[in-house]
């Protein structure tokens, strides 16, 4: 399998999920709004979605930064990673991101901000601590290939689109219960085929939403692998990487559920059970490992 060949099937099922999300968003929004006949109620979820989410994205970075404790560091104070990332990120022809260190045992490093030119790469000192330069290299390249694939804007896409999502269902259950819902004398088995649809997308759509925010999520990882090895032009170091990452399988003292999908490696550890794998935010790295020793 060869690396551009990987990234292009990868670009090309992003977008396949992400015209499936949009399917799947105008279904529920036609169905909603014929149940509980009210176009105002799913204006005004659009609007809040989208203005809470556009706050999110201009200040998400600084958010992020806070709940894991990371400290911004320089070429004196790390020499070392400071000049992997400065050298990388003229390589890949972006912007010089800010570095940060978060204190924490666990390897494990993510990017993050709003554009290219507002990057940020995060490592956590026990990353610094098991890795050498070459694999050090592999994942700091994987990271700027996140921030060079604008992988920060789809997130904030599928974020709009699961808050979206997670709105009508919520606003339909409660109009449900408290008899919201318009009477059609006219049509009255039309009305009770629909309410009954409308229960089963409220009850399923978040799920759906969820799906296949995660299934982006780990696309967005087999293609930050193939992008990054771009980089380096070297698949073992991220892969060598991959490896000691996975086998510390420590968690992190700050690991949450909204911000597992940045991370480079499941921050919770290890990569859970089988039967659980559709609702990991990473694929398992055996797979990622295999996929990058497979390049040439």
């Amino acid at each position: 399998m060869n690396i551009y060949h990987e990234q292009s099937k990868n670009i090309a099922k992003t977008w396949v999920l992400m015209a499936l999300f949009f399917v799947v968003i105008i279904g529920i929004g036609w169905a909603f709004s014929y149940v509980y006949d009210s176009s105002g109620i799913l204006y005004f979820a659009v609007i809040f979605s989208i203005v809470m989410n556009i706050l999110s994205y201009w200040f998400s970075d600084k958010i992020i930064l806070r709940m894991h404790g990371a400290q911004q560091v320089t070429n004196e104070s790390h020499p070392d990673l400071y000049n992997v990332v400065e050298n990388l990120s003229i390589t890949a022809g972006l912007p010089m991101p800010k570095v940060y260190v978060i204190p924490d045992s666990a390897p494990n490093a993510f990017a993050t901000g709003r554009n290219k030119e507002h990057a940020v790469v995060a490592v956590t000192t026990g990353l610094l601590q098991i890795l050498n330069k070459t694999e050090l290299e592999g994942v700091i390249a994987h990271e700027l290939a996140h921030i060079g694939n604008r992988d920060m804007l789809l997130s904030t896409v599928v974020v709009v689109l699961v808050g979206f999502v997670a709105l009508l269902s919520d606003m339909f259950m409660r109009g449900m219960w408290f008899g919201g819902m318009k009477n059609r004398d006219s049509d009255n088995k039309a009305s009770a085929i629909f309410a009954i649809i409308g229960v089963i997308l409220a009850i399923l759509s978040p799920i759906i939403a969820t799906l296949i925010q995660l299934a982006i999520s780990r696309k967005r990882e087999y293609l930050a692998d193939a992008s990054g090895v771009l980089l380096t032009r070297y698949p073992e170091g991220l892969a060598s990487a991959l490896e000691k990452i996975s086998r510390a399988g420590i968690p992190m003292k700050t690991a949450n559920n909204a911000t597992a999908h940045l991370f480079i490696s499941n921050p919770f550890g290890g990569v859970g059970k089988r039967m659980a794998t559709m609702f990991m935010t990473h694929p398992p790295a055996e797979e990622r490992i295999k996929i990058l020793r497979g390049m040439h």
